[in-house]
């Protein structure tokens, strides 16, 4: 995310360079040439940047349409829901659901009401406990259910055989469906952790490499890479970041000694630097490297 100075300054330079991306992008470091050309075209019809970014809904007025028909449609079933249509999260569906067909989502109860959940619903609820971001009591509230009658569920379905036994009431424990559950809840926990680690890499892209948050991960340089993972080596382990990031060890510990491997161009590089700034920064190579062979300086590519 960049800010209004940020831009303003980049746009500037784009107009003083005659439009050129590449020297304006080459010099500030960022953003992206379509990037850069889009805050010019708006610069450019406005007079000027808007001061914020406008965030945009994640999802088409369609789309929710679509996700709380299908609920209604099909047992009016939260996570079944979200399973087949692949968004959103539970809690943004409940939301819709509330918003669009208001008094249609299941299990709303007043304080001290005894409400009968199926086993179905104690599944889904399970799940959506061991899968939340929140707090327990916020899922339980969510559900029209208690905390504790989350934990007593999850025990009974998740828990080990020899407590699964007969409460109080006399009622037999649900069926065995522990392998199930933990395999779903499993999933879930996979997935989240893999977007999460995305999010990560392509946050660190943006601050670090000053590449734009909608770049393929593919597309980045194994140096670019090696700086990320190096960066998000204290967060995650060493092989999900490999393995996120599409690059082998050996590319990863070969740009680790390139990056502390001396540079012999050194010398060079700033002798270069000094020739086209005291030239008004006007000379192209061709000139820049006949003033340095006239100092009797050998560039010699293959030493």
């Amino acid at each position: 995310m960049y800010s209004y100075e940020d831009r303003i300054k980049a746009v500037r330079l784009y107009i003083k360079y005659d439009l050129s991306a590449a020297d304006t992008v080459r010099e500030l470091g960022y953003p992206s040439r379509k990037m850069l050309v889009r805050w010019y075209k708006e610069y450019h019809e406005t007079g000027g940047l808007h001061e914020g970014y406008i965030k945009r809904p994640a999802y088409t007025s369609a789309q929710m349409k679509a996700a709380v028909n299908y609920y209604l449609d099909h047992g009016r079933n939260i996570s079944r829901t979200v399973r087949a249509v692949g968004y959103p999260t539970r809690e943004t569906l409940a939301e819709w659901i509330d918003e669009l067909a208001p008094g249609e989502r299941k299990v709303r109860i007043r304080r001290g009401a005894v409400v009968q959940f199926s086993q179905e619903q104690k599944k889904d609820a399970v799940i959506e406990l061991c899968a939340r971001e929140g707090s327990a009591a916020a899922v339980a509230d969510r559900l029209g259910a208690s905390r504790i009658s989350l934990y007593k569920w999850k025990k009974e379905l998740l828990g080990k055989e020899d407590a699964k036994t007969m409460d109080r009431s006399g009622k037999p424990p649900l069926p065995n469906d522990r392998d199930v559950l933990l395999a779903e809840v499993k999933s879930l926990k996979k997935e989240i952790y893999r977007k999460q680690m995305e999010l990560d890499i392509l946050n660190k892209a943006a601050e670090i490499i000053k590449k734009d948050r909608g770049i393929n991960l593919w597309k980045l340089t194994n140096k670019e890479k090696a700086s990320l993972i190096d960066v998000l080596r204290t967060e995650y382990p060493l092989n999900d970041l490999l393995r996120m990031t599409s690059i082998s060890k050996s590319s990863y510990f070969y740009q680790k000694k390139a990056q502390i491997r001396p540079d012999k161009y050194a010398a060079l590089r700033t002798k270069v630097k000094d020739v086209f700034a005291e030239n008004q920064s006007r000379y192209g190579y061709r000139r820049v490297h006949a003033v340095i062979k006239s100092k009797g300086i050998i560039m010699d590519p293959g030493n």
